[in-house]
């Protein structure tokens, strides 16, 4: 995980607002468009008993995942797959090693796919020789601008049209005032001889039925179908956080994913992994391999607050309704998962030293709750990793220095009346652009002026 720099975030985010404001302008527009969406499709159910039932079925999967993984283990292999235990992103790579290797493997198709992303596939496939084709458009996009994805849903919500309509132009020669449709069938046509000669097909798995051994892919395009059915080999990268107990389950996921994501009942295409090609059938894959992966997850799990986040379905509701990401995007986070979910699960999975200072990206308004299809409480896990630097001594200096004196200053009445006095004296203005967090809180606003007397005088004299 060589580009992992979550530490750099403020400065990454002070450097997309002040360098390129057409990303606040382009994901603004794109996270209210999603979350306009999300609250049209949840008005059409029952949304508090839908995400009840959600939450209840995550949560008891994973305080059994040891006997769910192992179901869903046996029938994949029941079913004709080749099952991989990968506990670190180098084993799964590993897995790869071998596939490339066997079958000469020059040409590899992709499927969208976080956790490919997590594991750096890509880069990993480049080194073996290998030309990986990311097939989903907006996967497609910013591989071509050498960019990670900015959105778990949407990974090129940040750029703009006019962005668009030019890198086409210049890779795929559509004129500069081309439509979005236009775009799509250039991008539609270059992908499809891709698709007819690729040697591997590569995806990850939005869910996997341990009862049948299924693996689910959701999508709007139909690329995914074709790079898991069309090249002989496909190998599949899925979270041990996946897992479900039914494939009855499945069915109730894919159309609340589906409803958070995008606002749709349901993805236009879902995709059921059974394993390869059976004599009978005229397509699919002669070899099939599921790449079941720790990386981190286990860790998380035997956190005793922060296990909540492997809820996560990845529908990016989340990024959508939070003010913080609408305004830097997902770029200034410095790894695959960003906004509050990404602030959640990044010290649970890389470690909460190399993750800070994400836990502190939020202003804690709790509306990442209130759209969160699986009731993941992100606000009180944000503060649990706060707790957390705290006690391994991983807050700013003076942010612990500045919470010392304060609490010093609260235990002691008189001293913190003549600290309260000195400061209703003081210049409050340039003092607040000095102060650490106040003076970054009074740049977009104006500072509040002080009360010419404390609370307690005026509790002494009657508050009327």
């Amino acid at each position: 995980m060589s580009g992992v720099n979550p530490g750099a975030y403020r400065e990454a985010a002070a450097r997309s607002l002040r360098d390129d404001p057409s990303v606040r302008a382009s994901v603004g527009s794109a996270t209210r468009t999603f979350d306009a969406l999300r609250a049209r499709a949840f008005a059409d159910i029952d949304a508090d008993r839908w995400r009840d039932w959600a939450r209840d079925v995550k949560t008891h999967t994973l305080t059994h995942l040891d006997r769910y993984l192992d179901q869903a283990a046996t029938r994949l292999e029941e079913n004709g797959v080749r099952v991989h235990w990968a506990e670190t992103a180098e084993d799964a790579l590993a897995v790869l090693d071998d596939v490339v290797e066997r079958h000469g493997v020059r040409t590899a198709v992709k499927a969208k796919s976080m956790l490919s992303e997590e594991l750096e596939v890509n880069a990993h496939l480049e080194r073996l020789g290998v030309d990986p084709v990311e097939t989903d458009l907006g996967e497609y996009i910013i591989q071509m601008l050498g960019e990670p994805p900015s959105h778990i849903v949407g990974p090129a919500i940040h750029k703009s049209l006019a962005a668009c309509r030019e890198l086409f132009h210049e890779r795929l020669g559509t004129p500069l005032d081309g439509s979005p449709d236009m775009l799509a069938a250039a991008a539609r046509e270059a992908l499809r001889t891709r698709f007819l000669e690729a040697d591997l097909g590569i995806s990850g798995g939005n869910f996997l039925a341990a009862d049948t051994g299924s693996i689910a892919l959701i999508e709007n395009e139909g690329n995914i179908r074709l790079s898991t059915s069309l090249p002989k080999v496909h190998v599949a990268f899925v979270g041990i956080e996946k897992v479900v107990p039914r494939l009855e389950d499945v069915a109730g996921f894919l159309q609340l994913t589906a409803r958070s994501a995008t606002g749709q009942p349901i993805g236009l295409f879902v995709s059921l992994i059974q394993g390869p090609r059976r004599p009978d059938e005229i397509d699919g894959p002669e070899e099939v391999h599921v790449v079941l992966v720790d990386n981190g997850r286990s860790d998380l799990l035997a956190d005793e607050r922060g296990w909540e986040a492997l809820r996560c379905v990845r529908c990016g509701a989340c990024l959508n309704i939070c003010p913080v990401y609408r305004q830097t995007g997902g770029h200034a986070y410095g790894w695959t998962y960003s906004g509050p979910i990404g602030a959640i699960l990044s010290p649970g999975l890389l470690g909460l030293e190399k993750a800070m200072p994400l836990p502190h990206a939020s202003s804690l308004c709790g509306a990442c709750t209130e759209v969160c299809p699986v009731r993941i409480p992100i606000p009180d896990l944000l503060l649990h990793w706060r707790e957390r630097a705290v006690e391994e001594g991983l807050a700013p200096l003076l942010e612990s220095l500045g919470s010392r004196v304060y609490a010093g200053l609260a235990e002691r009445p008189g001293a913190f009346g003549v600290a309260g006095g000195a400061l209703r004296h003081t210049p409050w203005r340039p003092l607040s652009r000095a102060l650490p967090v106040v003076g970054a809180w009074t740049q977009g606003r104006e500072a509040p002026r002080p009360s010419p007397k404390s609370f307690r005088q005026l509790w002494d004299e009657g508050i009327e």
